[in-house]
């Protein structure tokens, strides 16, 4: 990995959260009201990464089923109140944040509600003022590398000196077509043997499980405390 890491961009859920096990329950009882039966395990393999609108087409090709225009807001009102009582940060994420060296961002799927609200739940506001970006701001979302690419762009460092931490395929396959150094993170708590699929696809890029390692791997971003 090269040492000349400027930026270092955090993907949310399920990197600095650990929302990826709320929505995918709180999406497999929604689906199951209009009759779409799924798992935790298809949702890692199809939906991890993407914003809704993608989960929403991909959901339309599979079942052939088209979500009526209320149901996104239903989701995301369960959503919220479901992380209002069982959201957390991933264990260790404040330590790092509070302790790095370099400057950092945040690169998400998910709405600019959804995130802000995330964010003050779990008391990671004050680590991402105005250094929030979300896919509502590119025309592409994850797989693309668009999201990424304008994050760089907007805090002026080139895409071979950003290091982004992701969970997705999605994600890792839109930092590595931006040209960014990867790291997989497989800490959160919705992660299975699915999600390994990511390490098989893209054998070459580094795994980490735990952010007590992050500070093993990456001493050198990190500020002498």
């Amino acid at each position: 990995m090269n040492a000349n890491i400027e930026l270092i961009i955090f993907d949310c859920d399920g990197v600095l959260i650990d929302s990826e096990i709320i929505s995918a329950t709180v999406l497999i009882e929604q689906l199951s009201t209009i009759g779409i039966e799924i798992n935790i395990n298809y949702i890692q393999q199809h939906f991890l990464g993407c914003s809704f609108s993608s989960v929403k087409e991909k959901i339309h090709k599979a079942f052939n089923v088209k979500l009526h225009n209320n149901f996104e807001n239903e989701y995301r009102i369960a959503l919220l109140t479901a992380f209002e009582s069982n959201l957390q940060t991933t264990k260790g994420i404040k330590t790092v944040l509070s302790q790095l060296s370099v400057p950092f961002c945040l690169a998400t799927s998910s709405s600019p509600q959804r995130t802000e609200k995330a964010l003050s739940l779990v008391g990671l506001t004050p680590f991402f003022k105005e250094t929030v970006f979300t896919a509502s701001e590119v025309k592409n979302g994850k797989p693309a590398p668009d999201l990424f690419l304008h994050a760089a762009k907007t805090m002026k460092v080139a895409p071979e000196n950003c290091l982004v931490i992701e969970d997705s395929m999605a994600g890792v396959t839109a930092a590595l077509s931006a040209g960014m150094q990867v790291i997989h993170y497989e800490g959160g708590l919705h992660m299975s043997d699915a999600t390994h699929a990511v390490s098989i696809q893209f054998p070459n890029v580094t795994v980490m499980q735990h952010w007590d390692t992050f500070i093993t791997l990456q001493p050198t971003l990190m500020a002498n405390k």
